[in-house]
């Protein structure tokens, strides 16, 4: 193209943005129809607005869950691969890598339905009915310990759920706080009092003399050698005495290797939800550590559903045999536990897992 030409486009593109707008009809299309309208504007709003007829269980979601979604975020929501999390995570969300999920984060359920709808399952989008979506969805709440087993998700019961993180999170007011602020004309000169340097850090000391070193309250007192001392360490010494008939009937159970050696492989069941040995920590179910002969709902730090916070209360201790009563069918044993594993059939699969949990004491 010779520069000429070169130079004909520019100016015709200069003139051409010189001009002033002006509106054009071009005759192309017509105007969309109510009913096209209507059939692009699948939203959901957080109020309920645009949710379909339907409902779907907790049970029945499940399924749907394991045939469309487990491969992608595992069979209890706990992620796998480089797919989201989508159960677990409470109080994480001020730690230095927050765990982000429907249950710790989202503050909408309409997000959750309105997203499964439009675009699960990832690369066959759309496959779901309004029915599916509101079963997967109730699983998605149970799985996060929100509704219990039994629950059947509505159009009519949906703004019932309120979701854990709902009041996280604050209307943007940008607009009316700090735009004004930053549209006004910028002030130029005496905009305030005069800055004035005092010292430098050249001037100050790292480290102020005397420094304080504070010892924990329980620390404190036997420090200090006071009679509150000299009774919390009693107290701190007598108090294992009360588990020490469970801790001995504990360290009685010796595995039989060989069970251990299969337990092992059951175990990979279990690993996704929950975690043992060393620097072992809860994730989406309690440390299992310890966990044969131990009080039921007892490890620190947890947040346990109702009914085995009950359970515990009242007594229960994690045998061989009431944790082989629980593992073949966790529901039924325990109905309104938050563990979605439907639980191990074979009998030598929970022998097997038992003798595992107990190779890893506390």
């Amino acid at each position: 193209m010779s520069k000429s030409v070169l130079k004909l486009l520019a100016a015709t593109a200069l003139t051409s943005l010189a001009l002033p707008a002006v509106a054009q009809t071009f005759n192309l299309g017509r105007a969309a129809l109510p009913e096209e309208i209507a059939a692009w504007d699948v939203a959901v709003e957080p109020d309920g607005t645009g949710l379909p007829e339907g409902e779907g269980d907790v049970f029945t979601g499940e399924d749907l869950w394991v045939e469309n979604c487990a491969a992608c975020h595992g069979d209890f929501g706990e992620g796998a691969g480089a797919y989201p999390v989508i159960a677990g995570g409470e109080d994480t969300l001020t730690n230095r890598r927050p765990v982000k999920t429907v249950g710790s984060y989202w503050p909408y359920l309409s997000t959750v339905w309105d997203y499964v709808h439009r675009s699960m399952p990832f690369g066959n989008a759309q496959i779901l009915s309004a029915d599916d979506t509101y079963a997967i969805t109730a699983y998605i709440l149970y799985s996060n310990g929100i509704v219990d087993d039994d629950f059947v998700l509505t159009r009519e019961n949906f703004t019932d759920v309120v979701m854990p993180n709902a009041e996280g999170f604050y209307v943007d007011d940008r607009v009316e706080t700090e735009f004004p602020i930053f549209t006004q004309e910028a002030c130029m000169s005496d905009c305030g009092p005069a800055v004035h340097v005092t010292r430098r850090s050249t001037d100050l000391q790292s480290t102020p003399e005397g420094v304080i070193t504070v010892l924990p309250p329980d620390r404190t007192a036997m420090a200090s050698g006071t009679e509150d001392g000299a009774e919390d360490a009693a107290v701190t010494e007598e108090a294992p005495a009360e588990d020490a008939p469970v801790q001995e009937a504990a360290a009685d159970m010796a595995p039989d290797p060989e069970l251990v050696a299969a337990g092992e492989g059951v175990w990979r069941q279990c690993r996704s939800c929950h975690q043992v040995g060393d620097n072992a920590r809860n994730a989406t179910g309690p440390v299992l550590n310890g966990v044969v002969g131990r009080h039921a709902a007892s490890v620190d730090g947890f947040r346990y559903s109702p009914v085995m916070q009950e359970a515990g209360e009242g007594g229960l201790i994690w045998t061989p045999e009431t944790l082989d009563a629980y593992l073949e069918d966790p529901r039924g044993y325990m109905r309104g536990t938050r563990m979605g594993f439907r639980g191990l059939r074979d009998a030598e699969d929970r022998a097997a897992i038992i003798a595992y949990l107990q190779a890893h004491p506390g």
